[in-house]
């Protein structure tokens, strides 16, 4: 008996339906891309199950929702910016600062390093100047955000008020500065569901040195279903393993896998009556074939035009590992993933030393692509619908830490930069202020959850109101702190 008769014979009964399935999961090389197979699992309910129903939901799946009240945002793309950019080395001068270069601070200030910390005032050693109609100054660090200043809104009074990294990441990430809880991109496809039935709605894209800090918690679904969990794209070719079959056993032989597939579905759906989500695992391989060709061709970046790659960089060692994935999250929103979020490997912000030589080497491996995605997004009439955020978790302290040449800045998340752009946010302004030494945000503060609550509001979601019951309590991405929708930024 040759593989496909055995495939198409399996009317027997002797062995466990819900281990023969797991097994022919685990050892099908039926081609089946990673990244398919785990869409397919999560939006299926095979590899969690929730441990409380939400109270407005009968089960838990991918279908399009509609929100709470009109959207000006459908799709968003975070371009996360691990470490800390130093706000007043790049996007908040500060006359006073450069002043009084090397006097010592007036204040009180909270270390995460004391043994190397100092009172010593470090003006920025970098230009700032006017850009766009709007006027907002910039540092030369930023040449390419300075083409799209009348576009974003720049956020300059962040805050969490917490110094450490993973602790920030979390707050702004998911609502409290604690691990285990959902991301935000869990939350917007929980709440909106899926626009592609071909394409996963949350997908992360990573560096090619590794893990952002804080690794897979940055994209966890936390105690929903690992429906809402993020896709990663691997960040080298081939990005999705395994996405075609293998010649020898592409076409008929994969269609009988699935049907395969399908027969022991029905089996476990009969004998386990009442389970509202079997009847669609049933035709979830269906749903993998037509995955295999719409991410092979999401991800084809070959089919853009060379003036498209050029002003992404990626003629251009220094920007094109960056600019091809900023390229890729466009095409992702473009055919409806709903939520791209771009890590960098590690911390590559976080500069206590070498700052002046480590800063404008960052801002050239990411300011160009950056930049490129807005223009992108609006050119092709995407930017109307699709948020871009730009930011990391803290930004930096006014004094030097370390050699006053050689040294850097030490953590502050007590006032920082951000933008936006697009999906409903007013451009061509600047909100908020820190204080003279760019220290602390003193006008018009935006907390974290102050962000997340305008987020939402970009989506159509009272933040209040989209909850998810855990553990017998209604939960939101606020969870009930104080916050405001930040309504003067919206346009």
């Amino acid at each position: 008996m040759n593989r496909s008769d055995s495939v198409t014979s399996c009317d027997c009964e002797p062995f466990d339906v819900p281990n023969a399935r797991r097994r022919f999961l685990t050892n099908s090389v039926a081609g089946i891309g990673s990244l398919a197979l785990a869409s397919l699992l999560k939006q299926e309910g095979l590899l969690a199950k929730p441990p409380i129903l939400a109270k407005t939901r009968e089960s838990f799946d991918m279908l399009p929702r509609q929100p709470h009240f009109q959207p000006r945002a459908t799709a968003m793309i975070s371009l996360f910016m691990h470490g800390g950019p130093s706000h007043v080395d790049l996007t908040d001068p500060k006359p006073e600062l450069t002043k009084r270069d090397g006097q010592e601070f007036p204040g009180d200030i909270t270390y995460s390093f004391i043994n190397r910390a100092s009172k010593r005032l470090l003006g920025s050693p970098f230009k700032f100047q006017k850009h766009g109609q709007c006027g907002t100054e910039l540092s030369e660090l930023l040449p390419h955000l300075a083409e799209i200043v009348d576009d974003i809104c720049l956020i300059r009074s962040m805050h969490t008020g917490i110094n450490g990294h993973e602790s920030s990441i979390r707050y702004l990430n998911t609502g409290k500065p604690i691990p285990g809880r959902p991301a935000l991109g869990s939350w917007l496809t929980y709440g909106l569901g899926a626009e592609s039935d071909s394409l996963p709605a949350y997908v992360v894209m990573t560096d090619p040195g590794g893990h952002p800090v804080d690794g897979v918690r940055n994209w966890s679904n936390g105690w929903m279903p690992s429906i809402y969990q993020g896709t990663v794209v691997r960040p080298r070719e081939p990005r999705i393993l395994n996405l075609e079959p293998p010649a020898h056993l592409a076409g008929t032989l994969q269609k009988q896998n699935l049907d395969f597939l399908k027969t022991l579905n029905r089996r476990h759906l009969e004998r386990h009556g009442g389970e509202s989500d079997l009847e669609a695992r049933i035709s979830s391989y269906e749903l993998a074939a037509r995955m295999q060709g719409a991410a092979k061709e999401a991800l084809n970046i070959n089919q853009e035009t060379e003036a498209t790659h050029k002003m992404y960089g990626l003629d251009n060692p220094a920007t094109k590992e960056y600019g091809t994935r900023c390229l890729i999250a466009r095409r992702l929103v473009e055919r409806g993933v709903r939520f791209v979020q771009l890590f960098l490997g590690g911390q590559p912000w976080d500069m206590h030393n070498s700052i002046r030589t480590r800063l404008p080497q960052v801002c050239g491996r990411t300011d160009q692509p950056s930049a490129a995605l807005v223009k992108d997004l609006k050119m092709r009439g995407l930017l109307d619908t699709t948020v871009v955020h730009w930011g990391g978790e803290i930004g930096r302290l006014p004094v030097t830490e370390g050699d006053p040449v050689k040294g850097g800045r030490d953590h502050n998340g007590q006032g920082f930069s951000s933008w936006l752009a697009g999906g409903g946010v007013r451009g061509g302004m600047t909100y908020g202020e820190t204080d003279e030494f760019g220290h602390s945000a003193v006008v018009d503060r935006v907390a974290a959850n102050d962000y997340q609550a305008t987020l939402m509001h970009l989506f159509g979601f009272d933040h209040k109101q989209l909850t998810f019951q855990h553990n017998g309590q209604d939960r939101s991405l606020t969870d009930g702190r104080p916050c405001r929708v930040v309504e003067e930024i919206i346009a």
